[in-house]
């Protein structure tokens, strides 16, 4: 993520060349995420408690996987077919909280390993990759809105569809983490109640 707009309670105290960034923001409607990009599970899926996401590759299909912690325990999702490949209820570990790498251990195709986490206890994800990047703002907030870009366009300058998209608004939930898989094939966006996914082809 390369931003965060600080919180305000409005546009009282901003110079008019911000008062316009917070109107574009406030104006640009929720679109698909443009092409090749596509939604995984057609919307959130919900994941109650959501604390945390982390990702890995399976070996077997290259595929990039979605490790999630929350309240219910531990699963993982495949981030190409969103197939739920691994639960575990009640998990030994008790998470990426109190570690110094913010890490827990793998279930399923990745047993064995450890996953780095972002979410309730830190951590971060990629902003970047494959020529995209994500931004969060909040010119509303507590309410977070989540942009694409490409080639690098900026919600800045560029006009909305049209270089950049605003593909989630998160107004039900807190965030917990916004950001691409290290592959760069997978855009993620965790609240504390679910989980989006768009997932595109490797260039």
């Amino acid at each position: 993520m390369r931003s965060e707009t600080a919180p305000d309670d409005g546009a009282s105290g901003l110079t008019p060349y911000q008062q316009g960034l917070r109107r574009r923001l406030l104006t640009a409607p929720v679109v698909p995420a443009p092409a090749p990009w596509r939604s995984v599970f057609g919307g959130p899926a919900a994941v109650g408690g959501l604390t945390g996401i982390g990702f890995g590759v399976d070996p077997a299909t290259e595929h990039d996987l979605v490790m999630v912690v929350s309240s219910q325990g531990y699963g993982v999702f495949d981030a190409v077919t969103g197939e739920r490949i691994a639960r575990d209820r009640d998990p030994e570990d008790d998470g990426p909280d109190g570690t110094p790498d913010l890490s827990c251990p793998w279930i399923g195709p990745l047993a064995g390993q450890r996953v780095r986490v972002a979410g309730l206890h830190g951590g971060g994800l990629h902003g970047s990759g494959g020529g995209w990047c994500v931004d969060v703002e909040a010119p509303d907030w507590p309410h977070h809105r989540i942009l694409l870009s490409s080639n690098g366009g900026s919600w800045h300058r560029t006009p909305h569809t049209e270089g950049w998209w605003h593909v989630l608004h998160s107004t039900w939930s807190t965030l917990r983490a916004a950001g691409f898989s290290p592959t760069g094939r997978t855009l993620a966006v965790a609240t504390s109640s679910d989980l989006t996914l768009w997932t595109r082809d490797p260039a």
